[in-house]
């Protein structure tokens, strides 16, 4: 059943849950496992897919990470807006150093999705922390 979201956006229940239950049997993973391998609460990709429960934005981000696939492909479908975070189109590699693009190299390489997650954050803390002592000098 195709019904429009509060932004307007066509989401069909029933072609969103098929898209889903491919990515993961293209993995050969069990709900679970696809479940906690983004993150998420053991039931989440049972309930999307069986119940036709629609995810968050933050799990649909979550899914397409570690499906690897565009978040914005899973957000469309899901009927949410596209983010524009997420279109590589709109970014200029030249205008970063050199060392960003490996360091972003590096992140997309860390599997699973939950790990580089934990990685991110530790980066962040660490950015955070020299920003901090820069400003206290």
């Amino acid at each position: 059943m195709s019904r429009p979201t509060r932004g307007g956006r066509e989401y069909d229940r029933e072609a969103f849950a098929r898209y889903l239950d491919g990515l993961r049997q293209e993995r050969n993973e069990s709900y679970r496992e696809a479940s906690l391998r983004a993150g998420l609460d053991h039931g989440s990709l049972a309930r999307y897919v069986k119940k036709k429960q629609r995810p968050t934005r933050e799990s649909c981000i979550a899914l397409a990470d570690h499906f690897g696939v565009n978040p914005n492909e899973v957000l469309t479908r899901a009927g949410y807006e596209p983010l524009h975070f997420f279109d590589r189109s709109l970014v200029d590699p030249t205008a970063y150093p050199p060392e960003v693009e490996e360091v972003g190299s590096w992140l997309a390489s860390v599997k699973p999705a939950s790990r580089r997650r934990e990685v991110c954050r530790a980066v962040l803390a660490l950015l955070e922390a020299t920003s901090r002592t820069a400003r206290d000098k």
